[in-house]
């Protein structure tokens, strides 16, 4: 598995450096205020793949802890009770659901 691995990424090197050899030329990006940057396509597109992927883990981030934390809460709470249960206590009682 690991060999398959290994060529796949061989394989999708030797395609991203085929297609950076294609676009060197230079491409000019204009911004506001009339601010103009000058580079390679392939550097441009690199910047903002990487751009992109940093947003989207930005974006992920909040989300991953949350879970986290929940998943580690529930382990304690699974502990306790299992730890409960070997001791012979009581089990503890739901939260109370008032009706009006």
């Amino acid at each position: 598995m690991k060999f398959i691995t290994s060529l796949v990424g061989l394989a999708m090197f030797v395609l991203f450096f085929g297609f950076a050899l294609k676009n060197q030329q230079e491409v000019d990006l204009r911004v506001f205020l009339n601010y103009e940057i000058r580079g390679p396509l392939v550097l441009m597109l690199l910047a903002f793949f990487v751009a992109g992927a940093v947003l989207a883990v930005l974006a992920v981030t909040p989300t991953l802890i949350r879970q986290r934390r929940e998943a580690t809460r529930q382990k304690n709470t699974i502990a306790a009770l299992q730890a409960n249960a070997r001791q012979g206590l009581a089990q503890p009682q739901p939260d109370a659901v008032r009706t009006h």
